[in-house]
């Protein structure tokens, strides 16, 4: 049976710039309604993100075998070619030939106060991707994408008999109750941090053990408290790993994501799962970037091993 895991979501460059100043001592209260400023960046860094190749990244480490589909822009080139390198399939990556590779623009001041502008750019074609021609899949995650694509992508996964998971995340707003309740009911799992899955169920009107009961897995972050899986009638409650640093949690929830995929793909009890998700969250809490850290998947074994006492493998 493949093990090939089918990587829907965004593929952007992140440009973080640093104030060394303070927000709220340029932006007067009164006068918002007519801001015309500038701020003085010294320092900039690019680092290459979006939730499906961060998703693959890690699952690579763990020995996944992650297919990315997406799309990238005119820019995208060297992309493609990091990726090559790490050894993450890109035969399914579109090039959009008019368009810029999405790109999030992120200004912090001293503060840690965040200024941020999205470019979706070619995020907004990626329901010109198809499932059906990426050949045999053991499960799919529909990740934050372009609007049209994250719905295509999930009727594509029902209509071909592909388990996948909905990851809404920071496009959860797109979506109507209507249309939440469409992804659920065609979801095998449904995966979200705490504020989202509120907001899940304030959109659908339905409840935890509702939602719970459409699927096989129910998966509710909580950030340093660990995580609540919920799945075949138990619930699981996993602990948060301690990281030996906290650095940048930029991409944490997508690490433990692919803890999640490689549970499923190598149909592990939920506890090992929801634990190995765990691991890789904290692991990427204590470096800087979406896939700036690197572990041999024996070292992430004996990383489990220290942290819970035994081996999932």
């Amino acid at each position: 049976m493949t093990k090939t895991a089918l990587i829907c979501g965004s593929i952007a460059f992140d440009k973080i710039m640093q104030y060394h100043g303070r927000f709220a001592e340029t932006l007067l209260a009164d006068q918002l309604h007519r801001v015309n400023v500038s701020f003085l960046v010294p320092t900039m860094r690019l680092e290459y993100g979006g939730c499906a190749v961060n998703i693959a990244y890690n699952l690579k480490l763990l020995g996944g075998e992650p297919l990315v589909m997406g799309t990238i822009g005119q820019d995208g080139g060297d992309y493609l070619e990091r990726m090559k390198k790490q050894g993450i399939e890109t035969r399914a990556i579109r090039t959009i030939g008019d368009a810029y590779t999405a790109q999030c623009f992120v200004t912090a001041d001293q503060d840690n106060n965040q200024i941020n502008a999205f470019h979706p750019g070619a995020m907004q074609y990626s329901h010109e991707n198809n499932v059906a021609d990426q050949g045999l899949l053991r499960v799919a995650i529909i990740s934050p994408d372009g609007r049209d694509g994250m719905l295509k992508h999930a009727a594509d996964c029902a209509a071909q008999g592909i388990p996948f998971m909905f990851d809404p995340g920071q496009q959860l707003p797109m979506f109507s109750g209507e249309e939440l309740i469409r992804f659920i009911d065609g979801a095998s799992y449904l995966a979200c941090n705490d504020y989202e899955f509120e907001v899940v169920m304030d959109r659908t009107g339905l409840s935890l053990a509702d939602i719970a009961g459409r699927l096989e897995a129910l998966i509710v972050t909580r950030g340093g408290e660990g995580s609540d899986i919920y799945a075949g009638g138990e619930h699981y409650r996993i602990p948060a790993v301690k990281a030996d640093e906290i650095v940048d949690p930029t991409g944490c929830g997508d690490a433990y994501r692919a803890g999640l995929l490689y549970g499923i793909i190598n149909s592990l009890d939920w506890a090992t799962t929801g634990r190995i998700a765990s691991l890789l969250g904290a692991i990427k809490i204590g470096s800087t970037g979406g896939q700036n850290h690197s572990f041999t998947p024996q070292e992430i074994e004996q990383k489990f091993e220290a942290a819970f006492g035994y081996k999932f493998r």
